[in-house]
């Protein structure tokens, strides 16, 4: 029988000047501003790494894709993610499903959920549900200072 394991994932990038928008594993270009971060700064591919590695009782994304490697700088989120797929596989379990809620000003998902939501399901295995929200003004995302996710995931061991 499995036994159903649920992880939670969280990540906030600083919105900067000179760098492309990653969000979703989608590329924005009409975005004036991108994620900073060692990678592309996919908050949303990193929030999900997180929940799905929880679950999976793996670590979270430091101990498994950290800053200090190399050969993370600049890599796409969905890169994570893959990899984050076949940890879990290699343990023996296997990937529910994964919800996440983008929290920003922008993007605008509405345009381009279901693309992203295949882009993300396809990347991790698993299917998807994506949301997105803004909070009103307030806090960092609030203003447009940056953008954060959370992600729960469903693993079954």
């Amino acid at each position: 029988m499995s036994v159903p394991r649920i992880g939670i994932g969280t990540d906030v990038h600083r919105l900067v000047e000179g760098r492309p928008l990653w969000v979703a594993g989608l590329h924005w270009p009409d975005a004036p501003r991108g994620l900073e971060g060692h990678s592309d700064g996919d908050c949303v591919a990193h929030a999900m790494v997180d929940a799905v590695l929880t679950a999976a009782g793996l670590g979270d994304i430091g101990s498994r894709f950290g800053t200090a490697d190399p050969r993370y700088a600049g890599a796409p989120g969905l890169e994570f993610l893959r990899g984050t797929a076949e940890l879990v596989r290699e343990s023996g379990q296997s990937i529910g499903n994964v919800s996440v809620q983008l929290i920003g000003n922008e993007p605008r998902l509405s345009g381009r959920r279901d693309e992203a939501t295949a882009v993300l399901s396809d990347a991790i295995g698993a299917p998807v549900s994506l949301s997105g929200t803004t909070t009103d003004g307030l806090g960092l995302t609030g203003r447009g200072e940056g953008i954060a996710a959370v992600a729960v995931a469903l693993v079954l061991a």
